[in-house]
């Protein structure tokens, strides 16, 4: 997608300094929403690390427990493929399509630990798919994400990324690019999600052809006012 807003980039002031923690909705989101942003930030040592809110086991009609281990093993490949090395992600196991809400114990739970992430890693950007983002758990995750930063007792920039939605055309919102991967790294691990792409599990969700024509950067979306408090 080509922005119509101008862009800074992650090299320039202030972001080419902060620490960057990235919350994805399903395994494969990661890759196919902000893995640019996982790659740049990675190669600089800035990826404080990779947060999942589900664990994917609703993709298919296979044993919930063991889509999601099959699920999480595929993340970890992906990862490795996007930055080369074995980074530890964090999975909230959030049923798949079953988000929680604002005030439910599994929500306010993984608020708190996810502030608790946010304090040990340094963290000092949250990266999460887009609060408009037409699948409810992506939405979640994005209101997952401003409740932590509401509630940590550090400041935290908040930025989204996108992953089914559109651009945001809202007069308040500024964005940021990431540098371009290097050619065929992100087919690359997308390709680890063999769940996602191929009918290996019987029949179910699968990502569209169109899904694999990903760019070469991501953009990432931001509020020009949150950054005022």
């Amino acid at each position: 997608m080509v922005s119509r807003m101008p862009l800074t980039t992650l090299s320039s002031a202030p972001w080419r300094r902060l620490r960057w923690l990235v919350i994805a909705p399903h395994p494969d989101d990661e890759t196919l929403g902000a893995g640019a942003l996982i790659a740049q930030t990675a190669r600089e040592g800035r990826l404080a690390g990779i947060v999942y809110l589900t664990d994917g086991s609703g993709s298919h009609p296979v044993a919930g427990g063991t889509l999601a281990r099959i699920r999480r093993r595929e993340a970890g490949l992906a990862i490795r493929r996007l930055t080369g090395n074995a980074v530890e992600a964090v999975h909230l196991d959030w049923r798949d399509a079953s988000p929680y809400t604002p005030g439910e114990r599994g929500f306010e739970t993984s608020c708190r630990a996810l502030v608790a992430l946010c304090h040990a890693r340094r963290v000092d950007v949250l990266a999460v798919t887009a609060s408009h983002e037409p699948h409810c758990d992506h939405s979640a995750a994005a209101q997952l994400a401003h409740a932590a930063r509401s509630a940590a007792r550090r400041r935290l920039r908040l930025v989204e990324y996108l992953v089914w939605g559109d651009e945001p055309v809202m007069a308040s919102m500024s964005s940021v690019a990431t540098a371009p991967m290097a050619h065929g790294i992100r087919r690359r691990a997308l390709s680890a999600h063999r769940s996602q792409l191929t009918s290996a599990y019987g029949s179910g969700f699968r990502l569209p052809r169109s899904a694999a024509r990903m760019p070469p950067r991501d953009i990432l979306y931001h509020s020009r006012l949150s950054y005022a408090r």
